[in-house]
């Protein structure tokens, strides 16, 4: 709000000079200099031929004048701006008084968000956290700033996955009924399903016939025969009623919960589109597309960022579909776009929150999506591809064993460290509580690190009700709570007078500049970081102001607007990052 003021003020200068260009501000690298900055005259100078610091100086003369801001010259060619006590008072009282405390919106695209991909039959794990956490606050962001946002859980429930866990169930006996007729029908439960895959994923590694007969088994499940579809459904349904459970638990929602499955009868719609294009052939009894673009070099995924960047060439082609006529990940994704763009339609972009390993897959399937015409040219295919949670070692957060952790080991550790810290604090154990506190900490220790970079999972380091965390940020709205409960007052006008109170301000007019650069970036490091300045300039405030206490009607008045101010600007991001405030703490 303020900073395109700004920039409005000093286009109209430069344009007052006879000079073709726009000024661009940003927030000021010195803050005991200034609170802004622009840099403009050093490019502008160049092109119009002129000196940078006689330009600047031509520049600040020729604004108009305000109330709000100072402009001032600094060597070599720098424009510095400082709000006015004015101007703090005047943007204070605005963003006050606007309901999305000054945030604007910046698009109206439809967009559909492809994120939390769990696999149906599969216990969910650790690896399985990032992308609800990121997919959520994705949607969130986009849905704060104006757009359409369509969220898709897209279910891995066609895959190998099912073809090895009905058969290791086959041969365990468990599908007599289905096969033989013998027995009771059998109800299927999770830990039936949690032992049959992980045996039947570690036999197909060894045991090749094994494998093969999988693959068949896979088939006749894709091709809906039966008794092998019947017993899916019923997998699928006790598999995906837990799934539910765990989003839900993280706070991740969902429009629409289609699987690979939903796009099945679209397979043959997308490649028939495909071949009619020419551009399919048999390779092997398997159908591929090559999507190679010449010179292109495809970068090999290093294991740590010491190793020197490998290259292989050229992009594989994608194999669309196996020797035996079975359909491939890439064969459902491709028909999943054609779905989504014959059912839904009008998408400006299709966007995936999946692992960055998973690269060249999404390039293979993008490529022959507009290659195909299956996206249109206009439709922007995007992968968001995030890092790696990892432990203390900085290799991939799992059991001492080497297994994966399970996703509700995860939760309950997170319950149950959360209640010992609020045990710790004098709060009275809550699990409802506990979970979101945990959550919270857990989401904030995620989302703070860029998207595409590993981190360290640190779940003691993520609890502190100190420092930059989740849980510091929720006991810092739950005391605005608790002071503004006590004053049972409505405020007044905000006049800013301290120091203290113009940091709160200035940092209130960072975090709304953090929603573009997040939305920008496809991260929310930057709305992470901004979210803490500002609850660390309101501490600041609160320890050097006696609140309750103030014998000054107006300056109490003040402080108390001030506070219901920066609760609004903590709230409304943390809703963003989908982070519930508790009611205590």
């Amino acid at each position: 709000m303020v900073r395109k003021q700004i920039e409005k003020l000093l286009s109209d200068a430069i344009k007052k000079l006879g000079i073709d260009g726009q000024a661009s501000v940003s927030f000021s690298s010195l803050p005991e200099l200034c609170d802004y900055q622009s840099n403009s005259a050093f490019v502008l100078a160049k092109q119009s031929s002129q000196n940078p610091y006689e330009l600047a100086n031509n520049i600040v003369q020729a604004l108009e004048k305000t109330e709000f801001f100072t402009f001032e010259v600094a060597r070599p060619a720098f424009i510095n701006i400082k709000l006015t006590q004015k101007g703090y008072n005047h943007f204070a009282n605005l963003l006050f008084q606007d309901e999305r405390c000054g945030v604007k919106k910046l698009s109206n695209q439809k967009v559909l968000l492809d994120y939390g991909g769990a696999n149906v039959a599969k216990a969910l794990h650790v690896g399985h956290l990032r992308a609800p956490i990121i997919g959520e606050a994705l949607k969130r962001l986009y849905k704060f700033l104006g757009e359409n946002v369509i969220s898709d859980v897209h279910l891995g429930d066609w895959g190998l996955q099912m073809g090895l866990t009905e058969l290791q169930l086959f041969e365990d006996g468990e599908l007599d009924y289905y096969f033989s007729g013998k027995g009771k029908e059998p109800a299927f439960t999770l830990e039936m399903l949690n032992q049959a895959y992980p045996k039947a994923s570690a036999r197909k590694n060894q045991d090749e016939d094994f494998k093969k007969r999988a693959d068949e088994w896979t088939l006749k499940i894709q091709n809906k025969e039966k008794p092998y579809f019947e017993i899916y459904k019923k997998i699928r349904e006790v598999s995906v009623k837990e799934i539910k459970k765990h989003y839900e638990e993280l706070g991740a929602e969902f429009d629409l919960w289609f699987g690979e499955s939903d796009a099945d009868q679209y397979i043959g719609k997308a490649l028939d589109i495909i071949e009619s294009k020419g551009l399919s052939r048999v390779s092997d009894g398997a159908v591929v597309v090559d999507v190679a673009v010449e010179g292109e070099n495809v970068p090999i995924p290093k294991k740590s960022e010491e190793e020197v960047q490998r290259y292989k060439n050229p992009m594989p082609p994608a194999i669309l579909k196996k020797y035996n006529g079975g359909a491939l990940y890439a064969t459902t994704d491709i028909a999943t776009i054609l779905m989504r763009n014959s059912e839904i339609g009008g998408l400006d972009r299709i966007e995936y929150i999946v692992d960055a390993r998973q690269k060249n897959h999404f390039v293979q399937v993008f490529r022959v999506c507009k290659m195909a015409q299956i996206s249109p040219a206009d439709q922007k295919l995007v992968h968001i591809g995030f890092g790696t949670m990892c432990g203390n070692d900085g290799k991939p957060f799992k059991t001492r064993s080497g297994d994966n952790i399970k996703l509700e080991d995860i939760i309950n550790m997170l319950i149950e460290k959360a209640g010992q810290k609020l045990k710790s604090n004098g709060v009275e154990y809550d699990r409802h509580l506990a979970l979101q506190i945990g959550v919270a900490a857990m989401k904030f220790g995620d989302l703070s690190n860029n998207v595409g970079k590993d981190y360290v999972f640190d779940l003691d380091k993520f609890l502190s009700f100190e420092g930059k965390t989740g849980p510091y940020l929720q006991y810092t709205v739950c005391r605005i709570n608790s002071i503004l409960n006590k004053a049972q007052e409505d405020g007044g006008e905000i006049i800013i007078a301290s120091d203290d109170e113009k940091e709160i301000v200035k940092n209130i007019l960072k975090l709304n500049s953090s929603y573009e650069v997040a939305y920008k970036e496809k991260s929310l490091n930057n709305l992470c970081l901004a979210t803490f300045d500002l609850a660390s300039a309101f501490s600041t405030f609160y320890n050097n102001h006696k609140i309750l206490t103030e014998k000054s009607d107006k300056k109490k008045a003040s402080y108390i607007s001030l506070l219901k101010l920066v609760r609004k600007a903590l709230t409304q991001a943390l809703a963003v990052l989908a982070i519930e405030v508790p009611e205590k703490m």
